[in-house]
């Protein structure tokens, strides 16, 4: 079942009355843009149904943004590198689990695991990323290799989508921000286990780091080439 999606209305006044506008950014080039899919790993989706449901949102922007010449970027949590291996986080495994839950964590997110792996029905091109990260965040310094892959190819903006929209979705959104690039996330391209996270997750990262939109509103209004006429609506 999706996510009810509507933003409280004391969020989108301190929005207006911040910058005098909901929207930050009216337009993508779409070939300086990614969209990052965090997390969408059968650990993580497979029995919850939120996640499942932002499913077809995911492939529809990722064949927009591959078609408009965009990346695309799929992002694994990957916490072990071998069955009963050492914690690539051990500060997060040590203290904020009880011991079962913490070896279900870090076996369901270990490389070559059934969890791991990215929930089948997600549309994977040829051509995307594929990154793997130690922490919440993707972009934290040393977690991840993304940021210099979509540097060297020129990447400055990101579209996030993903699970859970308030845990890794919201960290990675943020630390991209503040590292430079221009970020969105899609309000029904990202998913968390109750409703209450997932408008938590939004409603903190549209006041401060970014844009909050639809993936229609996605598709057919920010991804727009320089020049094209849509541009000036």
């Amino acid at each position: 079942m999706p996510h009810p999606n509507e933003i409280p209305q004391y969020v989108i006044d301190r929005i207006m009355a911040k910058r005098g506008k909901l929207e930050v950014f009216d337009q993508f080039d779409p070939k300086k843009t990614a969209l990052v899919v965090i997390d969408m790993q059968n650990f993580f989706v497979a029995e919850v149904d939120t996640a499942k449901s932002i499913v077809p949102n995911i492939n529809r922007l990722a064949d927009a943004v591959r078609k408009k010449g965009g990346v695309v970027a799929w992002v694994l949590l990957t916490v072990a590198d071998e069955p009963g291996g050492p914690s690539k986080w051990p500060i997060y495994h040590d203290y904020f689990f009880k011991p079962g839950k913490m070896e279900a964590h870090k076996d369901g997110l270990t490389e070559g695991s059934e969890g791991h792996k990215l929930y089948p029905e997600l549309d994977v091109g040829d051509g995307d990323l594929i990154a793997r990260k130690s922490r919440f965040s993707a972009f934290i310094q040393g977690a991840s290799d993304l940021h210099e892959t979509l540097q060297a190819r020129g990447i400055e903006n990101l579209l996030f989508c993903g699970t859970a929209t308030n845990m890794c979705c919201e960290s990675s959104a943020r630390d991209a921000m503040m590292i430079g690039y221009r970020c969105v996330m899609v309000l029904d391209g990202n998913a968390a286990r109750f409703d209450e996270d997932h408008i938590a997750g939004l409603t903190s990262f549209w006041q401060s780091f970014g844009d909050v939109r639809t993936t229609e509103d996605v598709i057919d209004r920010l991804l727009v080439a320089p020049g094209d006429a849509r541009a000036a609506e």
